[in-house]
């Protein structure tokens, strides 16, 4: 059975309904722009149709974020967050179809947002919370623990250490680490909330760490020299150069041990 050809004409209608359409539901354009090009629905019934779909579109932009961005979620409030959510939505909406894909670029929007301006840190808790989600869609890291043994019989300039999938490290201004596990506690621990008020207070600044720990995504505060050492792991340099970068206040048996309790390292691999 053979189908009638499509004129160009046709075609470049066609996609300029699309784009008007598309201008509409993100209100770029108001619904009575469709009129003249809409082929079935008369007026009153594109302008329900586009109405419910803003509206489902909102509940499932406050619903995808809110899944991606806990702790940010609940720093600002329900409401706010809901409305944070349908503002970014319609400025900057999903490109696939894969929501848990959507929301890389909320922190950059918050850093921008002129009445978020007097809660600096937000961003940079928002960029943990998507480092957090990212992790939760890794892939899997080795059941076993790697072996030790080139550790033993290979020099450090020929060994790298390989971190788990879904590892992520944050430099930030703020006590990031500190406030995102603080959100993990209980809600009616009447400390839940201290060492962020003192983390504050004494205007620390944190580099976070996150990586899967098998199915729970684990986040922690590094101290400059781990911090410098887990870079340099990142930027796949070699043991010795991590090493190099950590400094001497570094103490790599130690870090190795807790490394290898929280499955942090994935292999250890000689270099050819």
């Amino acid at each position: 059975m053979t189908h009638a050809a499509v004129s160009p004409a046709e075609r470049q209608r066609e996609a300029l309904r699309q784009r008007q359409l598309l201008r509409v539901l993100w209100r770029d354009a108001d619904a009575g722009a469709l009129q003249g090009q809409a082929r079935a629905p008369g007026a009153h019934a594109l302008r329900d149709g586009v109405a419910a779909y803003r509206g489902n579109a909102g509940a499932v932009a406050e619903r995808a974020l809110a899944g991606a961005f806990p702790t940010v979620a609940e720093l600002v409030g329900a409401d706010n967050f809901g409305a944070l959510a349908r503002v970014f939505w319609s400025q900057q909406p999903p490109q696939r179809g894969d929501l848990g894909e959507w929301g890389a670029a909320l922190a950059d929007f918050i850093a921008a947002s002129p009445q978020l301006a007097d809660e600096a840190y937000l961003a940079d808790v928002a960029r943990l919370d998507w480092q957090v989600h990212r992790a939760t869609r890794a892939a899997d890291g080795p059941s076993d623990a790697p072996l030790l043994e080139a550790l033993a019989t290979t020099a450090p300039e020929r060994v790298q250490l390989a971190l788990v999938p879904g590892r992520a490290l944050l430099a930030s201004d703020w006590p990031v680490a500190t406030i995102w596990l603080a959100h993990r506690r209980p809600a009616e621990d009447p400390q839940r909330f201290a060492d962020v008020k003192a983390a504050f207070a004494a205007q620390c600044r944190e580099t976070a760490f996150v990586w899967r720990d098998g199915l729970a995504v684990c986040v922690a505060a590094l101290d400059p020299p781990a911090a410098a050492f887990v870079q340099a792991l990142l930027a796949r340099r070699s043991l010795a150069a991590a090493l190099d970068a950590a400094g001497p206040d570094f103490t790599f048996d130690r870090w190795l041990a807790n490394a290898l309790r929280t499955r942090q390292l994935a292999a250890i691999r000689n270099l050819e």
